[in-house]
């Protein structure tokens, strides 16, 4: 099991990895050939250096993860030397490995009026050794009926730009249109590799453009009415989407807030081309500042959803602007066309249910109970058996402050390890430098995010945040956010709905009732006021205690191996300080009224751990915020021959409607966002007309005009009655 430097690449290929520490090799005038084989099923042919050392270089692949290569020296005969690449998605690939289209936005408007010139590509000319480099176009297209066996993806060489360029750090040109042949490829990448590659030659050294509108290369039939072009483009996919399968009904809801996107880790994640962490520019959402897309593909057809979020905090949508949210019916970070594929409103969107875990250890459930269990052990936080989610913490006791060195009579978690069906083991715990906080295993091996932060693994995704925080994500919309501060983690788990009634363990029974959180192994509640008796909670935690054979744990020290393995998984002779001793002026200043943060620092008597435990409650109760429903009313479309004024469809946002020059409002000129997820007023028409009244107003006139009506009539019989009478 060789070890192999880099470990991960684009799922493009192109990337030169050597594989080290599998000695003995055999010496290279032995080795009759280099052959490295990937998923069992593509072959690229490596090499051997002069320091001896084995060479492979990673194809074009067409999925991402964590690949199985097997490496042979004998021409194929055998295998005898295995390892796993890491193949990454473009888009989260570092911008120091790929070339960069300098002013992407011009790229892929190219030939549209106004954008015309130069086009300038750059790259690191470190990341090919050659003194002179060939620049390729490669297109992708799909092939095959949509949704059938014969549907496919391909990626095609299709021509070259420019040959026995020099190795320095950029390639200017003015764009020409492409050949006829080429020109029904619409998207692609430009590839870079050394001149001594045959043109097109696959499974070679080489740096990837981004993918992208190959609008430079279009005909002259595009330079010359770019908007017919595009018009009649957009019909004929709009055609062929009519004829597809619905997929929208099958993909999540998107959350209604900008808050409630951020928080709901477990199942959006930020687009890397409209991240407000990053800064991003937006490009193809200019009116949003934020936008997310989901992070598991719709079951049925692999489909996908992005929501984006203005500056304000709502949610943007593609039939008020083209700067909307848009659903994909591939799960990728591209964009349909403007208007034909609208945005999903968040009206049946319903956010995870949150529980937390810090401290020494302070733990709030699902249903918002609030307690404290300070044992010693590894125990079951999170229990599920539909779907099969299982969550586990470690706990160990802290240090004191007091004096340096000593142990405190307190306790706090130190690891947490999850696994949902047949997914992977990941195992999150604290790390033993101050440069690595915190660790993370898969299936038992310590992974390195040196070159990646991301991670697709079998049944979740991993990310990682700078050294100190990792998030997990489960194919079931579950959540983990697992943070490291100071001497202990910090944990938060988000449920979606299909969790309801179905989970048991430390974090309690999700079913919106408190009432039953205690809930025992057997099936057993104890009262509410546990919470409030020490001892009893000391029981009840035992009671959650994991077993070797259920055990997630990796025991990879002696002091582990007779800590939590050897030993008992509830330690019955810790006995930890249950009430703290009197508010010193010092922890008063620091803790104001959290007593969390009372607690910890006044049991261990150190400052910094209340702090720590502080920095995590606020955290939890930021979370807890964000993810309060909202009543989301729906969009509404402006009248025909009218316009309205307002894109927010919130509870209380109001949207006003009007009519054009020569039409007349009839029903509600402003409609407000009830409580109840309703509209009030009635749906507004523009009829032909000159302006006149307002519906409300000319209601009462004709009231008015009814009783002034009645009144002369009235008046009318009573000078009849007078002329009668004369006459008599």
């Amino acid at each position: 099991c060789p070890e192999i430097l880099p470990y991960s690449g684009s799922v493009m290929g192109g990337k030169d990895f050597v594989l080290l520490g599998a000695e003995p090799w055999l010496p290279p005038a032995s080795v009759t050939s280099v052959l490295c084989r990937f998923r069992e099923s593509v072959q690229t042919r490596g090499y051997v250096d002069g320091e001896g050392r084995i060479h492979c270089v990673s194809p074009l692949l067409y999925e991402s993860g964590w690949i199985p290569f097997g490496v042979s020296l004998d021409g194929g005969r055998t295998f005898p030397s295995s390892g796993a690449w890491l193949a990454v998605h473009p888009s989260k690939v570092s911008p120091t490995e790929k070339s960069e289209l300098v002013n992407e936005t011009k790229w892929q408007y190219y030939g549209t009026p106004g954008v015309n010139g130069t086009l300038t590509l750059s790259w690191n000319r470190l990341l090919l050794p050659d003194a002179k480099v060939n620049i390729e176009l490669w297109g992708y297209q799909e092939t095959g009926t949509p949704y059938s066996d014969e549907w496919k993806a391909e990626w095609s060489y299709l021509y070259t730009l420019v040959r026995d360029l020099p190795n320095g750090s950029n390639f200017t040109f003015v764009p020409k249109p492409a050949e006829p042949q080429y020109q029904s490829w619409e998207v692609g990448a430009l590839r870079v590799t050394g001149s001594s590659r045959a043109a097109g030659e696959r499974d070679v050294p080489a740096v990837w453009s981004n993918e992208h509108a190959l609008a430079w290369h279009l005909g002259e039939d595009f330079r010359r009415d770019s908007a017919a072009w595009a018009s009649a483009k957009c019909l004929h996919w709009a055609a062929l989407d009519k004829g597809l399968p619905n997929f929208l009904e099958e993909i999540e809801d998107c959350p209604c807030t900008l808050a409630q996107a951020r928080a709901d880790t477990g199942r959006f994640f930020a687009d890397y081309g409209c991240d407000i962490e990053q800064n991003s520019v937006c490009t193809y959402h200019p009116e949003a500042v934020h936008c997310v897309r989901s992070i598991q593909a719709s079951p049925r057809y692999a489909s996908g959803q992005q929501c984006c979020y203005s500056a304000q905090g709502t949610q943007v949508l593609t039939r008020d602007t083209s700067s909307g949210s848009t659903p994909d019916r591939g799960h990728d970070w591209g964009s349909p066309p403007y208007g034909l594929r609208p945005s999903s409103d968040c009206r049946s969107y319903r956010p995870p249910h949150l529980a937390s875990a810090f401290g020494d250890p302070h733990f709030v459930t699902f249903d918002g109970v609030s307690f404290t269990f300070n044992g010693r052990g590894e125990y079951v936080l999170v229990q599920s058996e539909l779907p099969q989610l299982l969550v586990q913490a470690r706990t160990r006791a802290a240090s004191s402050g007091s004096p340096p060195g000593a142990q405190a009579s307190a306790t706090g978690i130190s690891a947490v390890a999850v696994k949902e069906g047949t997914s992977d083991v990941l195992e999150a715990r604290l790390g033993d430098t101050p440069a690595r906080p915190l660790e993370v295993l898969l299936n038992q091996r310590l992974l390195n995010f040196s070159e990646q932060p991301w991670m697709d693994l079998k049944g979740m995704f991993l990310s990682m945040s700078g050294t100190h925080k990792a998030s997990v994500m489960l194919d079931s919309g579950a959540g983990l956010e697992i943070q490291a501060h100071e001497a202990f983690l910090s944990l938060s788990v988000f449920l979606p709905d299909k969790f309801l009634a179905r989970t048991w363990g430390l974090l309690g029974t999700l079913n919106g009732l408190s009432a039953d959180d205690f809930t025992l192994r057997n099936g057993s509640v104890l009262p509410l006021d546990v919470a409030s008796r020490p001892q009893q909670l000391l029981e009840f935690g035992a009671d959650w205690a994991i077993r070797n054979d259920s055990s997630l744990f990796t025991y990879d020290s002696r002091a582990l191996v007779d800590a939590y393995l050897l030993g008992p998984k509830h330690d019955p002779t810790f006995l930890p300080t249950l009430a703290p001793g009197p508010l010193s002026p010092a922890v008063a200043a620091l803790c104001q009224n959290d007593s969390f943060c009372q607690f910890d620092a006044l049991v261990t008597g150190r400052l910094d751990l209340g702090n720590a435990t502080q920095a995590a409650h606020k955290r939890h109760q930021q979370l807890q915020q964000s993810l309060q429903p909202v009543v989301c009313c729906g969009w509404l479309p402006p009248p025909k021959h009218g316009k309205k004024n307002g894109t927010r469809y919130l509870v209380g946002s109001s949207v006003l409607f009007s009519c054009a020059p020569g039409f007349t409002l009839r029903g509600s000129e402003e409609r407000k966002c009830q409580p109840d997820g309703t509209w009030s007023g009635s749906p507004p028409q523009c009829r032909p007309g000159r302006k006149g009244p307002v519906p409300d107003q000319m209601m009462l006139l004709g009231i008015l005009f009814g009783i002034l009506g009645v009144l002369a009539l009235v008046g009318l019989g009573y000078e009849l009655v007078k002329r009668r009478k004369r006459r008599t």
